[in-house]
């Protein structure tokens, strides 16, 4: 039987959302509407530091734009995705090889396969959720 993917437990997550300090939001749109760019802007109210990763944008919401993961100039502690899920297993591939500790996949975005494979490789992943809901939800 092929092994499924889980999710972390909510207060997992919670730990998660806890420590990560600096989060590269890879797909992140300078389009206010989008649902990328409000969920990084809310991000940041909540204190965190975004690192957008959009080839297609120098800027977005006042941080430096970098085209791929390879190319940020520092580790983070978090890499959220808003791509359509048949870049995940690329994206996956950068993490491993960048050795960051964690993926979280947003809601539609679903590869079980390279969730998986992260998992396997010492990456928490969270997938086919919103982190800003989740905040919402678990953290006080």
């Amino acid at each position: 039987m092929t092994p499924r993917f889980a999710n972390p437990f909510p207060e997992q997550i919670r730990e998660l959302l806890q420590r990560v300090k600096t989060i590269a939001v890879v797909g992140l749109s300078a389009l206010p509407g989008r649902p990328s760019h409000g969920v990084a802007r809310s991000l940041q109210g909540f204190g965190y530091r975004i690192i957008p990763v959009n080839p297609a944008v120098a800027e977005v919401l006042g941080e430096r734009s970098y085209p791929s993961l390879r190319d940020l100039p520092e580790p983070v502690d978090l890499v959220d995705v808003f791509r359509a899920s048949s870049h995940v297993a690329a994206i996956v591939e950068d993490c491993i090889a960048l050795k960051f500790p964690a993926l979280w996949l947003q809601d539609g975005v679903i590869d079980q396969a390279a969730a998986l494979r992260a998992q396997a490789a010492g990456l928490t992943v969270v997938m086919n959720r919103c982190i800003y809901r989740d905040y919402l939800q678990l953290i006080p």
